[in-house]
Order: C-alpha cells, then structure tokens, then sequence
C-alpha cells in the first residue's frame, strides 16, 4: 500500500461557476457542495486508503497558497505548482516525475479535484480494484461511470472484451473514447450498455505511464526527462520548471496517450459520481423549497419557481415573479442567467476578459 499514490489535479479555473469561481480562488477551492472546499473533500475521500503523506496536488503558482492552506492536511511540499497551464498530458508527466522520483516503484492515481462522489468506501473499493489491474499488467486504467440517462455533457469509453475479474469486478479492454455526443446518440450509448462516462479518473503505474508518454508523445517526454535528470542532480524542482515547462507540448491525457495507446483497459464504478460541472448542477445537492427554488445564503424568492439563487450571507438577494433563473451574488458581481442558458456563462467570462474595466472581476 504504501507504494501507492494520489495525484489531485486542480489546477483548473471553474469558469461555469462565475461569479463565486475567481481565477485565483476556482470551483475547487470553494464549498460549492458540502460544507467544506470540494478540494478538501477530494483528499478526505481517500483516508484510511493512501497515506497523506503520498497524497499529492498539481496546481498552478496563482492558486498555490490558497492550495496549501485548504490542503493544511497534506505536506506542505506535496503541493507541486506549474509556472503555466499546459494541458494535462503535461500534468501527468509531471506527476510522474516527482512520484517516480520519490519511487521508482511507485502506482498512482490521477483525480480531479472538483467531483462530488458521497460513498468514500465504495470509490476506494473501485479505486482498489484499479489499483491491482495497474500492478497486475502494465495496462493504463480509467474508471468507467455508469450511466443513469442519455448525458450529453460527458465523454464515453466503448468498452470492449472482457480480460480479467478482480474483487468481483471486471476489467474490460477500452475500443475507443467518444466525444459528447448528441442525444440520440446518447439514448443509443446507454440502451446498448457498452458505454461508460469518462470521469477522467486514471491508474497506472509510474513505470507505464512513463512508456506511454515516451511511446505516443516523445517531444514532451524529452521535456520530462530533463526534469528527471535535473532532480536527480539536485537542482530545485521550481527552477527545473521555469526552464523545461514553457518548452512543454500543450495537449491533453487524453488525446496525447488515452486515445493512442494499445493497453487502456477500463472497470465499472458503482459509487454515486456528479463532476457538478455548473450552476444547475447545484440543485441536484440540496433540498428546494416547496416551489423547488434551491437557496443558499441570504436569498429570497417570492412568487417564482425552479430558481437557483446563491448570495453572501450578509446580502440579501430577493427575486420575484420569474422561474427557472440563476441568480449568484459574490462580493462585487452578481450573476443573472436563465438555467437552460447556463454554458454560455463560460463565454462571458472570457468577455470579461477581454474588457479591461472587468478584468479585475474574474
């Protein structure tokens, strides 16, 4: 057990859930559901299972302190920071390296940061059950999500043959990853029961990932390699990094090795799974009032229904005769936006952005 490790990523910006998600203060970081940053959930989901002290997180220098002091339970040095963004297949690299430097020997598991999964015992045992199918075979493994409609917000794995059971389950070989599909498409992935969500969640051994990345991605494993090279000689990882990062393919895992590689192999969860993606995901988790209003905060509805209206706790935000709106207040914006228009939120924050008189707000 003790040659195995979590890799939290949580790096990412939580843009879909403006204005609450700041670029140095994200989704992650924040009690969107629960009590407590959905990144302290993260890392509390894995106790009694990986020892904290192999417990890491790859964030970015912006959201660094904020990391730390959320993940107050974790080494301080198990926070590892990128100088910049560079998708993930860079993420994972990097994780790699510091774990495989750590232990040649290592097995690792690639998390996000950001998912809501309420059955702790049940994630450890399917994480167990990858966990042995990575050690068993050099295989690459993701966690399959089985569906419970027709989503058109997820990925799918195809799943192909069966090759081996484990604890019961079975670990089947992936045919392929499929993009979001339409929703005819979707009804015909859940009626044939061949199709997984893609969660992002992943096992592998440090020894075959480390293949992976220098079979389907040689110029970013060259990149890795000085970093490996150069802890090995004693230099800092951050000074490593502000030299060999910027140099760094900027691809995903998924595209870089996932869809590439011959040994990806799959095995079904059965724990409850929702990555909240946004805002009207948020009312999933919490009871509504008798008109399915969902409040949080000091907010008020009268005479409207299907609302989500989250305010500070010292703001009162009240509305009135509409349905089927989000409305968020947080600090010096408020947010207004009818639910079935909730993933053009991410388009205007990026307008934001581009407006030097709110660029300060994102």
């Amino acid at each position: 057990m003790s040659k195995r490790y979590a890799v939290i990523m949580a790096g990412g910006r939580g843009e879909r859930f403006w204005p609450r998600s700041r670029l140095q203060h994200p989704k992650h970081l924040l009690p969107i559901v629960g009590d407590k940053p959905m990144l302290a959930q993260t890392v509390e989901r894995l106790d009694g299972f990986i020892p904290r002290e192999n417990i890491f997180v790859i964030t970015n220098r912006e959201q660094h302190d904020a990391v730390v002091s959320v993940c107050s339970m974790l080494p301080p040095e198990n926070v590892v920071s990128e100088p910049m963004g560079r998708d993930t297949a860079a993420a994972v690299g990097l994780a790699t390296v510091v774990i495989k430097h750590r232990d040649p020997q290592a097995s690792l598991a690639m998390l996000p940061a950001d998912h809501v999964i309420q059955d702790s015992k049940g994630f450890q045992s399917v994480l167990d059950t990858a966990f042995q199918a990575a050690e068993k075979e050099p295989v690459l493994v993701t966690i399959g999500i089985t569906p419970t409609e027709p989503a058109t917000g997820y990925g799918y794995i195809h799943r192909g043959d069966e090759l081996f059971d484990i604890n019961g389950r079975t670990i089947y070989r992936v045919q392929r990853f499929v993009e979001k599909p339409n929703l005819q498409t979707a009804k015909q992935y859940l009626d044939s029961g061949e199709y997984f969500w893609n969660a992002g969640m992943f096992v592998w051994t440090a020894e075959t990932i480390a293949a992976a990345l220098e079979d389907h991605t040689p110029s970013l494993y060259r990149g890795l390699t000085e970093l490996e090279s150069g802890l090995r000689a004693g230099r800092s990882l951050e000074e490593l990094l502000d030299e060999v990062y910027p140099t760094l393919d900027r691809i995903s895992i998924d595209y870089a090795v996932m869809e590439k590689a011959g040994n990806v192999v799959t095995v079904e969860s059965d724990f409850d799974w929702d990555d909240v993606g946004s805002w009207p995901a948020v009312a999933r988790h919490f009871k509504g009032d008798d008109h399915g209003n969902t409040l949080r905060g000091a907010a008020l509805v009268d005479g409207g229904e299907g609302n989500i209206v989250i305010s500070d706790k010292d703001h009162l935000l009240a509305v009135c005769g509409v349905d089927d709106l989000i409305v968020v207040h947080a600090g010096d914006a408020t947010l207004v936006c009818p639910k079935d228009k909730a993933e053009k939120i991410k388009g205007l924050v990026k307008k934001l952005g581009d407006d030097p008189r709110w660029k300060s707000l994102l």
